[in-house]
């Protein structure tokens, strides 16, 4: 059962030490002796007649100057394990590592002597440009144009990640529309998640280090081909799960985690009532919901809605536009109501929204899709001991969000590493049809979440 209260919330910095920046005698050196172990261990594994080199595991070069090397060598028993880390530093204002290499040797068990060498270099890989989806002015999808700017350079604390795939999200409509200006400092591009592998780091960067796959939660900027995100607001996209998918959980997962699990205390064996079941909100609602054992009650616009809320796991689905759904919930609840309320319409909804909770019950406003007004009873709020909040992410402290990511990793995370944490996907669009994807989310046909393609 999940503790009730919000928690107190910590900062986790990433353990182990940061490589110093060399100066060129020094880099040289070390880069002369990262060659020479190479060398060596690649000498060691030639002169094994039981060598094996898998053919997915043979040395490959990528066009951004990637090699990978993997050679398996059974000898004699042994226990040790060794693993070795050299990284050469760029010298300059930038921190990123020109090239690192992990060698690992591992004797154990039968004795086999695994080696594993990975050069990444990033000398020159990086093109000064990139294209980007701009707003051109306040408007319709079609205000979302193309636009060539300068590559970002990551600075403290920061890494710069080659996007694969961005999540399309009610909050960049919005913005696009002129209603939701980016935060102070945040990049004007559309874009709150992208998922794709780190390039450069910034100063003090530990993990993720680069050539890392990772989905982020980012302040804007998602839209793009190069996109700069807080290094502790990026979680490692698990085996099994591809980059489409990863771009797809950051905002839905966080804002669902902080607002039903923290800001309503949500406990297993409790029921919460879901306006938008096939949203993007409202499917990762569903999932998280089954998965922590809570009951859930979502309302759709249409009975097909309804039907695939209830594929997705919800266990009652109600057809706002036919049915009250007042009326609904306490025929289904047997008069007692729902704990908690999650949402996304306010203005006439919070009324309605409060007749449908129990004692003690919790509204959480996530956006104000019906208008920013609502008249409620204030009398009813006290002797019902209700309570009302809400929150929006975007303008967090990176420390909050980076509190809020370290919590997920460890609580939430693990579940799609099982593979029990799975997006719904709707539809994809290339990078330069972003226009078409706001189409779709504001068309409201689509159920899950939508995603553009921004690798070639």
């Amino acid at each position: 059962m999940l503790e009730k209260g919000e928690g107190n919330h910590a900062v986790r910095s990433a353990g182990g030490g940061v490589a110093d920046r060399l100066n060129s005698a020094s880099a040289a050196a070390l880069w002369d002796c990262a060659r020479a172990r190479w060398a060596t261990i690649r000498a060691i594994s030639a002169s094994s007649k039981a060598m094996r080199v898998p053919s997915s595991s043979t040395e490959r070069w990528s066009s951004d100057s990637r090699a990978s090397w993997l050679a398996k060598s059974p000898i004699g028993r042994g226990h040790a394990s060794i693993s070795i880390i050299l990284t050469v530093w760029r010298v300059g204002s930038c921190c990123q590592p020109v090239a690192w290499v992990v060698v690992k040797l591992d004797l154990s068990g039968w004795g086999t002597l695994h080696v594993l060498a990975k050069i990444e270099s990033t000398v020159n890989a990086l093109p000064q440009t990139m294209v980007a989806i701009a707003i051109a002015a306040p408007g319709g999808p079609e205000m979302l144009r193309p636009e060539t700017l300068a590559v970002p350079q990551p600075g403290p604390g920061q890494v710069l990640i080659r996007v694969a795939h961005a999540g399309v999200n009610r909050p960049d409509i919005i913005q696009r529309l002129g209603f939701y200006p980016p935060p102070p400092g945040a990049s004007p591009i559309p874009g709150l998640e992208v998922a794709g592998h780190v390039v450069a780091c910034g100063a003090g960067v530990v993990d993720p280090a680069p050539g890392s796959a990772v989905a982020a939660l980012v302040n804007g900027g998602g839209y793009a081909q190069y996109c700069l995100a807080q290094a502790d607001h990026c979680l490692p996209v698990p085996p099994g799960l591809s980059l489409a998918e990863a771009a797809a959980l950051p905002e839905t997962l966080f804002t669902v985690w902080h607002n039903v699990f923290e800001r309503a205390y949500a406990c297993d064996g409790e029921t919460i009532l879901v306006h938008g079941g096939t949203s993007g909100i409202g499917t990762m609602a569903i999932t998280l919901a089954r998965l922590f054992g809570l009951t859930t009650i979502v309302t759709c616009g249409s009975a097909d809605k309804c039907a695939r809320a209830l594929e997705l796991g919800a266990d009652h689905a109600i057809d706002y536009k036919t049915s009250d759904f007042v009326a609904e919930v306490a025929a289904i609840t047997q008069g007692r109501g729902v704990e908690i309320v999650l949402d996304m319409v306010a203005g006439a909804y919070v009324p309605r929204n409060l007749q449908c909770l129990g004692p003690d019950g919790r509204h959480v406003t996530i956006a104000v899709q019906g208008g920013i007004h609502a008249e409620i009873n204030m009398a009813d709020v006290m002797v019902r001991r209700l309570v009302l909040t809400g929150s929006t992410l975007r303008p967090r402290t990176n420390a909050f969000k980076a509190a809020l990511a370290a919590e997920i990793r460890e609580i939430v995370w693990p579940l799609a590493d099982e593979g029990r944490l799975r997006p719904v996907m709707d539809t994809s669009f290339a990078l330069a049809d972003a226009a078409a994807a706001h189409a779709r989310m504001e068309s409201g046909g689509h159920v899950g979440k939508i995603v553009l393609n921004v690798a070639d």
